[in-house]
């Protein structure tokens, strides 16, 4: 007997750009048959007239980790048609834990109510499974995460010794089932790695069977070409598949460098070496406020440089540095989430807006607010072009990835003013760029949220409609499918996403949440 009959949909597969007027039929977790079902007898029919159906779309760059365990309704992803996130990027992953990474981690999720139980990727994915979730998770290894294992948030070369064990810890989270590493080189400790340190562990991955370098690259503004290089060397000498995380030109005095960063992949890609990019349809990017600061000030680690902070000759160098290389951008910073109630309040509001409430200049606030809050703070930084957005979007070789993590509009997720990718990336990407900007056309932009997505991560048998493989669907209404989340009201759904099903199960109908929670965590992709 079939379960779900999916019928009259215009299906997608999510390979090709030209769809095919076929039902679908699912059993248990997989597509059975595809074709003229309507003799056949099921335990339910759905009527597609009108509508698209495609693979679930697979979110490559996702930031959810511990909140999987916080909130395992995962609405605001499964509600733009996701089926799969892949976290652990940016050199940042909710395993292997030991000492300062552990503390680090335990601080976050207690954030979000969650107490951190697990040590290696088995543990963590025999927590996951035991609480559900309702998509699929996968995950990297982060090599911020394996450093401050071995090493604390200290900069600096490795040891031989501590190369060693952090290579060991690679190769034991991938056998575990972590779909290659990923690297923040502008974060502390992960900006602390050197080449040699990146091959070495790519080149340990590809040993234990994961060649996938994912990489948050050293610098998306001045330097962002030499930074591509580096992504690049790491591929070649490790013999590793490149992966350049929401890839971009940041700050306007660079936008249009992403023409001859698109043209070092596409030489190096011709060359052999396989090489993706995944970007975010937006103008905005969301990381740490202290990012602003100069390398020199971060160094040593969180305490080091509140340490900086709160000396006064120091503090007041700072803010002159800061007013040099930001000045006329103050606007552009908007205060995302803080860690204390404290400043709650800012939250939303623009730096230059923050400052003359505080009677402060506006880089002066900055370090105010970073030293209250412990460097605990998120910003939102419109420092892109939306040209060059299209542009990244429109190489063939792009996916897509929200660089957000799972929330919902109640619960413990429920903090700050989050970006608005969190709750409309992909039905954006329909909306302003395949009916708006016609960047793409409606199945190749399907093919980057899937097929593509599946391929650059290895994820068996998803991204594809075809026989045998995993039901995970989404049926929606490709005319008027739209992102409502803005920057002032981030927390709103989309519209347009009538049905997804996870491993052959609705987790929304009629445009709702189930609450169904069939997700599986795919260890190594299966």
């Amino acid at each position: 007997m079939i379960g779900t009959i999916v019928e009259d949909a215009l299906v997608y597969d999510g390979t090709s750009a030209h769809p095919q007027a076929v039902d679908i039929g699912i059993v248990s977790d997989r597509i059975a048959l595809i074709g003229d079902l309507g003799d056949r007898d099921a335990v339910e029919r759905i009527r597609g007239e009108g509508l698209v159906l495609a693979p679930g779309f697979i979110d490559v760059h996702s930031h959810s980790d511990e909140l999987w365990l916080a909130d395992g309704r995962c609405e605001g992803k499964i509600l733009q048609g996701v089926t799969t996130e892949i976290a652990g990027n940016c050199g940042t992953s909710i395993a292997p834990l030991s000492g300062l990474a552990l503390a680090r981690k335990a601080e976050e999720a207690r954030r979000v109510g969650v107490d951190v139980d697990w040590q290696d990727l088995d543990g963590f994915f025999t927590v996951l499974e035991r609480s559900g979730v309702a998509l699929n998770v996968a995950t990297l290894v982060g090599l911020g995460t394996t450093r401050r294992c071995v090493r604390g948030d200290l900069e600096g070369r490795l040891s031989v010794e501590e190369l060693r064990a952090e290579a060991a810890l690679v190769r034991a989270a991938v056998e575990q089932g972590a779909l290659g590493i990923s690297s923040g080189l502008i974060y502390t400790p992960s900006r602390y790695a050197g080449l040699t340190e990146l091959i070495a562990c790519a080149t340990a991955a590809r040993e234990a069977g994961m060649p996938r370098y994912v990489s948050h690259i050293r610098d998306e503004g001045d330097d962002l070409l030499d930074a591509v290089e580096e992504a690049l060397a790491v591929g070649r000498a490790a013999d590793v598949a490149v992966q350049l995380s929401h890839h971009k030109a940041a700050w306007k005095r660079n936008w249009g460098k992403v023409h001859r960063t698109l043209e070092l992949a596409d030489r190096a890609r011709a060359s052999g070496l396989v090489v993706g990019a995944d970007v975010y349809p937006y103008v905005a990017m969301w990381t740490d406020l202290d990012t602003l600061l100069p390398n020199d000030a971060r160094e040593g680690g969180r305490d080091a440089t509140l340490e900086r902070l709160r000396d006064a000759p120091t503090a007041a160098a700072l803010a002159l540095r800061l007013e040099l290389d930001h000045a006329g951008t103050w606007h552009d910073i908007a205060i995302s989430s803080v860690a204390s109630e404290r400043n709650a309040g800012f939250a939303g509001m623009r730096l230059d807006e923050i400052a003359r409430r505080l009677h402060l200049s506006p880089a002066r606030a900055a370090l105010h607010l970073m030293l209250e809050e412990k460097l605990a703070i998120d910003a939102v930084f419109f420092a892109m072009s939306e040209d060059d957005v299209a542009t990244v979007l429109g190489a063939g070789f792009v996916s897509i990835g929200s660089d957000a993590s799972a929330r919902a509009l109640d619960g413990p997720t429920v903090q700050g003013v989050p970006h608005p990718r969190t709750f409309g990336c992909f039905p954006r990407v329909f909306g302003r760029y395949v009916r708006g900007r016609r960047t793409l056309e409606l199945g190749e932009a399907i093919r980057r949220m899937t097929s593509l997505a599946a391929d650059q991560f290895g994820l068996a048998g998803r991204g594809r409609i075809e026989v045998g493989a995993y039901a995970d669907l989404v049926l929606f209404d490709a005319e008027h499918v739209v992102d409502t989340a803005t920057y002032d009201r981030p927390y709103s759904y989309p519209k347009g996403i009538d049905s997804v099903w996870v491993n052959g199960r609705a987790v929304v109908r009629d445009g709702k949440p189930t609450n169904a929670r069939p997700g599986r965590a795919l260890r190594g992709g299966r």
